[in-house]
């Protein structure tokens, strides 16, 4: 399988190609990034994807939102399947995903690890039975360097239990004030930043005398690279369309 890296001078961009490197059936053809570091790669990077070869089998992309139009563009015309783990994508940048699935396979997921999308499965399940008499607190924890807030994966988890609640949820950023009480059309979302955390996230129930929290927790940013590059595995081959982590998950069951 051939490769493009968009991204590729980024720190997930630098974790990516060294687990792809780790694959004996995959190369790097190309990189991409608007910034090209001064440390030699094995392959050659632009910084513009109009002047980038063809002939990739799948492009994965690191990158940042900003750069989401130019590599849409550059995928569409060369009818390359494309993996986009970018986050803090706007509605600018999802719409121009959802119309390049009509013409390319596309996947999207606001994170490529897999145990974030299987407990995200979990708390859909869950909200059933809990929903009438637990409030429901996501806090996500972060490094000091993370730009964005709340983080991609905690609005991926709320939106995925607020689509399992008979109730619509209001999401409320933190809380502050002295009259801030919650209530239980609240859906609490609270973003920690320090240190070289990965990412953790923790979704939790709180109930009449009781607490249910599930928790993941990143030790390394090597499980959103090889998550992705089981996203290229699984899009390969695959007819236009959008895509995410729920079809490839239930495509290994």
């Amino acid at each position: 399988m051939n490769v493009i890296i968009s991204g590729s001078s980024g720190t997930m961009g630098t974790v990516l190609r060294q687990e792809l490197e780790k694959e004996d059936d995959i190369q790097i053809i190309a990189g991409f990034d608007n910034q090209i570091g001064k440390n030699p790669l094995p392959f050659k990077q632009y910084m513009d994807l109009t002047d980038a070869p063809g002939g990739a089998d799948v492009v994965i992309d690191f990158s940042h939102f900003s750069a989401v139009p130019m590599l849409m563009e550059y995928c569409v015309r060369t009818k390359t399947p494309v993996v986009v783990a970018t986050t803090a994508l706007e509605k600018k940048e999802k719409d121009i995903l959802i119309e390049a699935a009509r013409t390319i396979p596309v996947f999207k997921s606001a994170n490529m690890s897999l145990g974030i999308n299987i407990i995200k499965k979990m708390c859909q399940n869950s909200v059933p039975s809990l929903e009438k008499d637990f409030n429901i607190e996501i806090i996500e924890k972060h490094h000091s360097m993370k730009a964005d807030s709340p983080s991609g994966t905690a609005v991926l988890l709320a939106d995925s239990i607020n689509d399992a609640c008979k109730e619509h949820k209001n999401y409320i950023y933190g809380r502050h004030g002295k009259k801030d009480v919650c209530k239980m059309s609240d859906l609490g979302i609270h973003a920690v930043r320090g240190g070289t955390i990965p990412g953790q996230h923790t979704v939790m129930f709180a109930g009449p005398d009781e607490v249910i929290e599930i928790t993941h927790t990143a030790y390394s940013k090597r499980v959103f690279a090889q998550g992705a590059i089981k996203a290229a595995r699984f899009i390969e081959d695959k007819e236009p369309g959008y895509y995410d982590m729920d079809d490839l998950i239930a495509e290994s069951k």
